[in-house]
């Protein structure tokens, strides 16, 4: 991109300006780019995603010449994949959120955004990725619990059917249980670092009908310096200041009765570090 053109410096203008950046990827399954490269990791899978989806929005924007918007919303829509309504009964839509920021409206926000762009009123399920707010060693759930009561409101409003968390062991795993209004229907288990699902975990998920499932999501999905250097490639270093990464949520369509995926994609939003 020449920097000397004028749309270039626009362009500029409008991403110095904004405060909040939110992005679709669009339909994974439809973008054949990605198709080409088979990422070994989910974390490269998303780095790839953002600067993809960015590159092609940069490339097709015309900046507004007054009246720069606050947040700017970086989306592809001719690989974007909405839900028909006659095809909800038959389709199965679930979500992982990753929180990277202690703000729990963000929950409420994405849950908003997905529903949107796939024009459902409902997520059938979402999973919390509870490792940025617990850490590694931490042995209590309060971190977590204002994240879940978030949750539990967006089930008692039905815009999610059921809530799940991820990497709880079965100590836990039971804290949450006994606590939460609304209970944990599953729980990720991630087999990297562990072969076996461990005994006490089982027996308890079994008891209290909470269905175990299994994941390759790093504990560190994306880091600060891995983001910023998506965004400076995805943008064409276009994108003055530093962004920090708000949420993530992955999404995935699943036909129910063959167990095809439809549709997955990422959703994210950023905001401006020295905001």
């Amino acid at each position: 991109m020449d920097p000397r053109n004028p749309n270039t410096e626009a362009k500029k203008m409008l991403l110095s300006h904004a405060k909040t950046l939110r992005l679709h990827t669009g339909n994974l399954v439809n973008r054949t780019r990605l198709k080409k490269k088979c990422p070994c990791s989910p974390s490269e899978e998303l780095q790839e995603c953002i600067q993809a989806t960015l590159s092609s929005w940069v490339s097709t924007i015309q900046p507004p010449t007054e009246n720069l918007p606050d947040t700017l919303d970086c989306n592809i829509p001719l690989a974007a994949d909405a839900i028909a309504p006659e095809e909800r009964e038959e389709l199965k839509v679930s979500a992982k959120f990753f929180l990277f920021e202690s703000d729990q409206s963000s929950i409420r926000d994405a849950v908003d955004m997905a529903c949107q762009t796939l024009a459902v009123s409902q997520l059938d399920s979402v999973i919390i990725a509870p490792r940025g707010l617990l850490g590694v060693d931490n042995r209590t759930l309060a971190p977590l619990q204002p994240a879940w009561e978030e949750l539990e409101t967006l089930v008692r409003s039905q815009r999610i059917a059921a809530i799940g968390t991820a990497d709880l062991d079965k100590d836990l795993l039971e804290q949450l249980y006994n606590w939460a209004q609304v209970k944990p229907s599953s729980n990720q288990v991630n087999l990297a670092s562990c072969c076996v699902m461990p005994p006490d975990l089982t027996a308890f998920a079994k008891e209290f009908d909470i269905q175990l499932l299994t994941h390759n999501d790093p504990t560190e999905l994306m880091s600060a310096a891995t983001f910023q250097e998506a965004m400076q490639e995805g943008t064409q270093h276009l994108s003055a200041g530093d962004w920090r990464l708000e949420w993530v949520l992955r999404y995935s369509v699943i036909v129910k009765s063959r167990g095809i995926i439809k549709a997955m994609g990422y959703l994210f939003s950023a905001r401006k570090a020295d905001l």
